[in-house]
């Protein structure tokens, strides 16, 4: 006996678990609520993070100089190692990812 593995199989429980989808949908559809307006700056003054008070703490941090293989691009005025110039206009260096 040859099976057709294309056609499609359905059992009773299939049928019944169709019908009770049926069901659902015109439940949800039926008990729909209106949606709620909710200021979302209200909402946030009442919310506090765990350890977000951080206006007591101090940061330090320790800055260095460009070091004498790096330069300051003119364009972002990121600090970047020389291999990365692109180009020199007027005194100024470019670095590729600007000038890309």
């Amino acid at each position: 006996m040859a099976t057709d593995y294309d056609a499609p199989r359905k059992t009773e429980e299939d049928l019944t678990s169709e019908e009770s989808i049926e069901e659902l949908k015109t439940h949800r559809s039926s008990k729909q609520s209106a949606v709620v307006d909710e200021d979302e700056a209200e909402a946030a003054e009442g919310f506090e993070l765990p350890g977000a008070d951080l206006s007591g703490e101090e940061l330090m941090v320790r800055v260095l100089p460009a070091q004498a293989d790096e330069f300051t691009c003119a364009s972002c005025f990121l600090v970047r190692h020389r291999s990365q110039v692109a180009r020199e206009k007027d005194g100024l260096l470019y670095c590729k990812d600007c000038e890309g």
